[in-house]
């Protein structure tokens, strides 16, 4: 049987997921730190060898591989391949030809798109929305990101950004100020990215608690929420935003979901 390979990278905030796919099933994958601070520009030489070093322990020639897919934590035109926002993440990106660089390391098709609307499509066709052809899919990581399929199309509107705006769905106009330069962003309050500040800025929580603020994350707050009830009270305020964000951005597409 003659495999068709394919390459999928989730260029996280926190972490860069590469994956190995042969007809449809994943081969193998690696995870490692995404360095964010120092752009795109500058991690594409390890990103490079971490594809090459995935496809050589694979016995998986370059010359198999059929096509490359980035998925991206911005506002992304899909129709030529190009970084539109970034919103302080990877803030490079929009100046780098990514088609062009891939095109010549690799010399196949290059698909460029935002990584939550990529993540709905994917539960879309394999997971848990599978047959179903109205959904809204939240995803919580370093921020916070949206996507919508509606009568069984993928939504991407005019601009690109149709679907993939739930983390910058204001959810507080007094609030803190998110990466995008809005007030009271979903992303301002309860995602990753902002962790540090939700910590710092929470009157309820003791000076010893905030002062740990850089070292906290997501992981570290669910693990000690059972016996914790500073990290309890963190979770809690974060859950309250998604479960106020999906609700809104559900009734902002189709009352129907």
């Amino acid at each position: 049987m003659k495999y068709t390979y394919t390459i999928g990278i989730d260029l996280g905030g926190t972490f860069v997921k590469v994956g190995l796919v042969g007809n449809g099933k994943m081969i193998d994958f690696t995870v490692f730190n995404s360095n964010m601070q120092k752009g795109l520009e500058a991690n594409l030489p390890y990103l490079k060898s971490v594809i090459y070093d995935l496809l050589s322990q694979n016995d998986v020639s370059k010359e198999e591989l059929s096509g490359i897919c980035l998925a991206f934590p911005g506002i992304v035109d899909t129709s030529h391949s190009r970084v539109l926002s970034t919103n302080e993440k990877y803030d490079d990106a929009s100046q780098l030809n990514l088609e062009r660089w891939f095109k010549v390391h690799f010399g196949v098709p290059f698909h460029l798109d935002n990584d939550a609307r990529l993540a709905t499509i994917g539960e879309w066709k394999y997971g848990a929305a599978k047959g179903i052809n109205n959904v809204v899919m939240m995803t919580l990581g370093t921020g916070i990101g949206t996507g919508v399929i509606l009568d069984g199309r993928v939504m991407y509107g005019e601009h690109f950004q149709a679907g993939c705006l739930g983390g910058h769905f204001v959810v507080d106009y007094k609030g803190h100020t998110c990466s995008c330069g809005n007030v009271g962003c979903v992303e301002a309050h309860a995602s990753s990215f902002f962790l540090w500040k939700i910590i710092e800025e929470n009157e309820h929580l003791s000076p010893q608690f905030k002062s740990r603020a850089q070292e906290y994350t997501f992981e570290s707050h669910f693990k000690l929420a059972g016996t914790h009830e500073e990290a309890q009270l963190v979770i809690k305020e974060c859950m309250k935003v998604w479960a106020a964000a999906i609700v809104t951005y559900i009734h902002a597409y189709d009352p129907r979901l």
